[in-house]
């Protein structure tokens, strides 16, 4: 540690060295190529040895920057549409700022009665936003994928309590394997979680009624009556990131109360769908759930590392991560909530804070606005879609995903997946706007999503310029 300066000094140089290039990255922002590959060999700046002596605050900070604004994936920008990714509000951004400022334990009470109030209150605004019953317990996640975990964490323990075993203090020995049924629109990170939890990534049963997946009912209900009475697990997807299609939850809802079934909603980002008048109906039924996800770093337009886990009875969230045997962790406490013993971490940041000034910032109305202007833009798009000659939309605009591909007149079928995929690969490279390719119902497809507080219909746009542009580049 050899840096001249104080220390004192030296993190305000650094805060001041990050806070003076924020302004004009942020103002190049909607200009920049979302990823420019020229800039890629400034990578090497970052590797090499571990040094012996450190080259001191500022020096380290300002290469980090230099890298950074120059070589990083621009995707807090308004054209990045791939993997359903939002930005950070200005509040947000400014509240994760104060987060690393303060650097807060957030797991117990006692190390940051902040973080745990702050903790405590946008769970309770989120609720109020979703039109989630107040009553239903939560905590903050670093993902979806955490998120699901934490849900199914309290569903397995309720199903094993069913079969009258304690599934955290005696695992998952001897007891059959868990019944999970879903549709075909159900996420990669749910299974990820059940793998996890050691239940199975490949038990989870799908049963949908057609190629897009789409849940077949009859079928759900039948297998429930098979199991007798025995406890299952249904997962109902609210938003599926190829279309933006939904399961029908008030309809699972139903059966999971007929057939005492635990129901888990993913609602990563379709949970947003609440937020406004025009599209709440396609969450009709997600209040009845017994657990519910989402992602904050989507479409709530915060940070990275931000989902929550809501849980209708909250006491499976202490039974699934609670009664640790440490004599130095304080007892639960009802009013002085320790968030590390209602989820999967122990250590934690305060990722409330971004959340809290966000919501503070905005409100209810603001972000009724946001999701309706992403609404627009993603109709917009849509219908630009449906007047090219040489695209075709493949699902209905229902939230902020658009379904299509590249068809250009001539082409044989059976060539269109390749073209397509060849045409994801050079968007992706071009970098003026970002948006991979998926696979629906067997046809290689793009899938840009609107959900940047600072996309316009101009960015869509130039995405349809663009894709026909070098589609057309690919065929001559």
């Amino acid at each position: 540690m050899s840096d001249p300066l104080t220390e004192h000094d030296q993190a305000l140089a650094a805060l001041r060295t990050v806070a003076e290039a924020a302004g004009p990255y942020l103002e190049e922002l909607p200009k920049r190529l979302v990823h420019d590959r020229s800039r890629d060999g400034l990578l090497a700046e970052l590797d090499g040895p571990l040094p012996e002596r450190g080259e001191g605050t500022l020096a380290s900070v300002e290469r980090l920057l230099r890298v950074g604004t120059e070589a990083a994936t621009h995707s807090s920008g308004p054209r990045f549409f791939h993997f359903v990714v939002g930005g950070a509000t200005p509040a947000a951004m400014a509240g994760d700022w104060v987060t690393s400022l303060l650097d807060q334990g957030a797991g117990l009470w006692a190390t940051s009665p902040l973080a745990a109030r702050a903790e405590t209150v946008v769970l309770r605004w989120l609720k109020d936003l979703f039109g989630l019953p107040e009553s239903f317990g939560g905590v903050l996640t670093p993902s979806a994928t955490f998120a699901h975990l934490t849900g199914l964490a309290c569903a397995r323990a309720w199903w094993a309590d069913r079969h009258g075993v304690d599934v955290v203090a005696d695992g998952l020995a001897g007891l059959p394997p868990m019944p999970v049924f879903s549709s075909g629109l159900v996420h990669v990170s749910t299974r990820k979680a059940l793998q996890v939890l050691g239940c199975g990534r490949d038990t989870l049963r799908v049963l949908a009624r057609d190629d897009a997946g789409r849940l077949d009912l009859a079928a759900l209900e039948e297998a429930l009556a098979a199991l007798e009475g025995a406890p299952a697990v249904l997962v109902g997807n609210l938003g599926e990131v190829n279309t933006g299609d939904s399961d029908p939850l008030a309809e699972m809802a139903d059966l999971a109360e007929r057939y005492g079934a635990w129901l888990h909603v993913d609602g990563a980002f379709g949970l947003f769908a609440t937020v406004s008048p025009r599209t709440a109906h396609l969450a009709r039924g997600v209040e009845w759930a017994d657990s519910v996800t989402a992602d904050g770093h989507k479409w709530l337009n915060v940070p990275y590392e931000s989902g929550f886990s809501f849980v209708k009875d909250p006491a499976w969230l202490g039974r699934a991560f609670g009664a640790w045997d440490a004599p130095y962790l304080p007892e639960p406490d009802e009013e002085r909530i320790n968030y590390n013993m209602l989820g999967p971490e122990s250590s934690r940041r305060a990722r409330a804070l971004p959340i809290w000034a966000t919501l503070r910032a905005y409100g209810r109305s603001g972000y009724r606005e946001m999701v309706e202007r992403h609404l627009d833009v993603s109709a917009h798009l849509g219908e630009l879609v449906e007047r090219a000659p040489d695209l075709e939309l493949l699902a209905p605009v229902r939230l902020c995903v658009v379904c299509f591909r590249y068809r250009p007149p001539g082409v044989p079928e059976e060539e269109l997946n390749a073209l397509n995929a060849r045409l994801g690969k050079a968007l992706l490279a071009d970098g003026r706007v970002f948006a991979g390719t998926s696979v629906h119902r067997g046809m290689t497809v793009f899938r840009p999503a609107a959900l940047n507080w600072r996309t316009t219909t101009a960015d869509v746009e130039l995405l349809v310029e663009v894709l026909r542009e070098l589609g057309a580049q690919l065929i001559d």
